[in-house]
């Protein structure tokens, strides 16, 4: 589709938006889901499945593997591919991306029998990577929360695949003190009550609280991209499964394990993972790199897109050399 003719329509539903009430308790599936139709459009982003044995995964990608590295992009709990769209919109179009729903989340296979623990998903990742031939030559991985936690241990266990790793505010690490977000969150893993937990979301409103707490900037834009993919499935098992005694810090038992160059970022007003993780990371990864962003939440790639982009960019060309 046309590019002019996508933000013109792209305009037309912002202001059809605009007309009705502004909580998201309106229109979500008619105004929201069509406006990431029409960013997947201008993004020239292309929605891809893969298929084995009853399994399915769901990514989108944009380019075709070619000299330089692909770049392989995980979301964070509860989020899903889209969470990328505005942030792929800074990167130029001849690198090839992969954004890939994340087992269980998004259009991906969910098995209420299946493991979710961050080690069980780096294997469902690696398994993707297989099925779609993404490592016949090393990629840069990237993951975000939930995400980076994943992406740290899939560099750990599959190091000749990855020519570098980008690691944003991912859980999985031990610290000496707990701030009061993970406290709480520990408190509820004990509790039968879904309803309480800020992760598991049944409510819009539940929805709209998590995206408070993790965007130091909360405005419309990150809101509707957020919230769209944030409320789409409920993730009470798979919140158990990566948060249980074998998984939730399984990122600091294997971190010294990471042989790639490492890039980490974290936004230094982040109220969900304690920003100090950096520091942990950076002494245990003996080849990595710190950026920490200003004014800025746990949902570093919503909150701060273009920021993001450029630094991931950067470190993908100082690594992989320019396009």
């Amino acid at each position: 589709m046309d590019c002019t003719v996508c933000k013109v329509l792209l305009t037309v539903i912002r202001f059809i938006e605009g007309i009705f009430d502004k909580r998201y308790s309106l229109w979500p599936s008619l105004i929201f889901r069509t406006m990431i139709w029409y960013k997947r459009q201008l993004r020239c982003v292309k929605v891809k499945y893969i298929e084995k044995d009853g399994y399915r995964f769901c990514y989108f990608s944009r380019g075709k593997p070619g000299r330089q590295p692909s770049m392989l992009m995980l979301h964070g709990f509860s989020f899903n591919k889209d969470m990328w769209l505005n942030a792929v919109k800074h990167f130029p179009t001849n690198i090839h991306i992969v954004c890939l729903d994340m087992p269980g989340h998004g259009e991906t296979t969910r098995l209420l029998a299946e493991n979710y623990t961050a080690i069980d998903q780096a294997k469902k990742i690696h398994q993707f990577v297989e099925w779609i031939g993404l490592n016949k030559k090393p990629f840069h991985l990237v993951g975000m929360s939930m995400g980076g936690m994943v992406a740290g241990l899939y560099a750990a266990q599959y190091p000749s695949e990855i020519c570098a790793l980008s690691l944003i505010c991912p859980p999985g690490l031990q610290y000496a003190t707990e701030n009061e977000f993970i406290r709480r969150l520990k408190e509820l893993r004990q509790s039968a009550n879904a309803h309480e937990n800020p992760l598991v979301l049944l409510t819009v409103q539940q929805g709209e609280d998590l995206l408070r707490l993790g965007l130091y900037h909360p405005n419309k834009i990150n809101m509707q991209v957020g919230f769209v993919s944030a409320s789409l499935l409920l993730y009470r098992e798979d919140f158990l499964d990566i948060s249980s005694p074998k998984s939730k810090y399984s990122l600091h038992d294997n971190m010294d394990k990471i042989k790639a160059p490492t890039q980490i970022i974290w936004g230094k007003n982040d109220q969900v993972i304690d920003p100090s993780g950096a520091e942990i990371l950076t002494n245990a990864v003996a080849d990595s790199q710190v950026h920490m962003v200003e004014k800025c939440g746990h949902f570093i790639v919503l909150d701060r897109p273009r920021r993001s982009a450029k630094l991931l960019l950067e470190f993908y060309q100082s690594i992989c050399g320019p396009e």
